[in-house]
């Protein structure tokens, strides 16, 4: 045995040995795999984020933030099977195709758990990374509805919980003080009907359809919104009722709604934590911060009540009901990212990472008292558009363009995001309807033409630096 072979030899052994620490290891190769878990809520961008950080991994012309490409440790990198057999493979190919096709669209967004492998050949320099040859690290991206994460806050909740806190916010909602109306017609107490169970579930999913629609994010039970094979399974025929004046008898409606909340949270959301977040070590979550203050002030509010919900579970000690579930494996980094930085022109772009920073700040104050890192930073996974100066009323303005949806051309200004993130975030607290001095506007952009040339993948903002921050130190 020469004394690559053995070197090689002696620190697999190390990496099995210190398997829980920094990381888990291949049970076949020995080789260390990181899970990143990728999540966000709906039309952030999860799809789009993976195909280009993949693509860009793959092709790392683009990729100078990441340390270890910059330095030339990553050797390559290639795509291989997963080693879940039971979960989807995330249809990279395809998507990559609608994204930089002859005529680019965005592709389809997440509607399942689906997953992918990316392993990278990194030679590490000095004399023990001579010693040791090139390594493999096996990057495996998890890919999940941000939808699904928003039961966490279910968790700790019981029904009567649950329902007197949806229905204390549900009038401004779209289709919200129509259904509250309907509740409040309805005795809690009667016998279960089963048709009208099923009218009330039917129409408080629509409610929540309606509210995603319209820039709303804490919009739960998730699995209502994506109920895939459950569609009409009991587990999802359940709403929030007004509380019963008396402890309501066995059958009754009340009764039978509580059952079933209780049957979702045991037989949907454990599960889908317990099989898919046991080993996820790195996790990045997406949000359409942009979006969120188009809505208007109660949509960004919601959205901060959402993210501190969602790692609400990743407090230490024994009420965190996923720290138990898990064990002693926890997140390592989290980053939130505030996607389509690229609809706002570069100037403004510190400006929305500070927003975000603030948004989230309960959150990321929770996770980093958890041990976790945290970090938040604006981006765009695939950049749409170019920035240009356009003059409106004798003004000049910094905008953006791109190619609409429908194929034409157009600049567009969003207007000016606030220096300071409170003017935006006291609003929202305080339970403004609307903004009184400023009217932030979204645009749907297309992706644009693009011609790969060899060695680069498609073009981004920051993902170089987001990838750097969630698993640079692996490499």
């Amino acid at each position: 045995m020469g004394i690559t072979d053995l070197a090689g030899g002696l620190f697999r052994g190390v990496e099995r040995g210190i398997d829980g620490v920094t990381g888990l290891v291949d049970s076949v190769t020995g080789d260390q795999v990181v899970r990143l878990g990728v999540t966000g809520l709906s039309r952030a961008g999860k799809t789009v984020f993976i195909t280009s950080l993949v693509a860009n991994l793959i092709e790392r012309g683009r990729m100078p933030a990441l340390s270890a490409v910059a330095s030339g440790a990553v050797q390559g990198a290639w795509l291989q099977p997963q080693p879940d057999d039971t979960v989807p493979r995330f249809e990279f190919e395809r998507h990559l195709g609608a994204l930089t096709g002859t005529e680019p669209h965005w592709p389809d967004g997440t509607r399942a758990v689906s997953q992918l492998r990316v392993s990278l050949r990194v030679q590490h320099g000095g004399m023990l990374g001579a010693l040791r040859g090139p390594q493999v690290v096996h990057l495996d991206i998890v890919d999940y509805p941000g939808e699904w994460l928003l039961d966490l806050a279910l968790m700790d909740r019981s029904y009567a919980d649950w329902s007197a806190d949806v229905l204390s916010r549900i009038t401004p909602r779209p289709l919200g003080a129509a259904f509250l109306e309907t509740v409040q017609d309805i005795d809690p107490g009667q016998p279960l009907r089963e048709h009208a169970a099923q009218e009330l579930a039917a129409a408080y999913t629509a409610h929540l359809n309606a509210a995603r629609a319209a820039g709303w994010s804490d919009c739960t039970p998730g699995r209502f919104l994506l109920p895939g094979e459950m569609a009409g399974s009991p587990a999802l025929t359940f709403a929030p009722l007004l509380p019963p004046d008396r402890p309501p008898p066995r059958g009754s409606l009340w009764r039978e709604m509580e059952r079933r909340y209780d049957a979702y949270k045991a037989r949907v959301v454990t599960p889908f934590f317990r099989d898919h977040f046991a080993r996820i070590d790195r996790q990045v979550v997406l949000v359409d911060v942009l979006g969120a203050i188009h809505a208007g002030p109660p949509a960004l509010e919601d959205l901060r009540r959402s993210m501190a919900a969602i790692l609400t579970a990743f407090r230490p000690g024994r009420s965190s009901w996923l720290a138990n579930l898990l064990g002693l494996r926890r997140v390592e980094r989290i980053l939130f990212a505030a996607t389509k930085a690229d609809h706002l022109h570069h100037a403004q772009h510190a400006r929305l990472s500070a927003i975000t920073e603030a948004l989230l700040a309960e959150a990321r104050d929770r996770a980093n008292f958890a041990g976790a890192r945290a970090q938040a930073m604006a981006i765009a996974a695939l950049r749409a558009t170019t920035e240009e100066d356009i003059t409106h009323q004798g003004e000049t303005l910094e905008a953006v363009r791109g190619r609409l949806l429908d194929g034409r051309q157009a600049a567009f200004y969003a207007g000016e995001l606030p220096e300071n993130p409170a003017e935006i975030l006291a609003p929202a607290r305080e339970g403004a309807p609307r903004w009184l001095d400023a009217d932030y506007e979204v645009m749907s952009f297309a992706p644009a033409p693009i011609t790969l040339r060899p060695g680069e993948g498609p073009p981004h903002i920051r993902l170089d630096r987001a990838a750097e921050f969630l698993f640079g130190d692996r490499l």
